[in-house]
């Protein structure tokens, strides 16, 4: 596994795609994973040119994790696989909004979406 992002341009990411995305200074884009038939927000994952490759290509979110510094594929580890459906990239080329087929739990707290647990009051 990698221990870095793949440098913009270093991937098979088509080359059009590649010069659509507007990266982070440590070359991320926000990846917003949504349950494809219900429009639940799952989670927020992260992706260089090379796990969004392999998100297109394989059909599985492969995200970037910036904790431990290399490529994770959603469920390979829990087995709560995200089959992607879709994938889209906002107006602005600085967000991709990944339509899955999400098995069991997106959270890594076991939840079914990072968003279930702390909803803050509104005043």
């Amino acid at each position: 596994m990698s221990t870095t992002p793949a440098a913009p341009g270093s991937t098979a990411l088509a080359p059009e795609i590649a010069a659509r995305l507007k990266r982070s200074e440590d070359g991320l884009v926000p990846a917003i994973a949504q349950q494809y038939d219900t429009g639940e927000v799952l989670m927020l994952g992260w992706m260089d040119d090379e796990a969004l490759h392999r998100t297109l290509t394989t059909g599985r979110c492969t995200y970037w994790s910036r904790s431990r510094r290399e490529y994770w594929v959603k469920g390979d580890t829990s087995g709560h696989v995200q089959a992607v459906k879709s994938v889209a990239l906002d107006c602005d080329g600085d967000t991709l909004l990944v339509r899955v087929d999400q098995s069991g739990a997106a959270c890594h707290t076991g939840d079914r979406t990072c968003f279930d647990a702390d909803v803050l009051p509104l005043s």
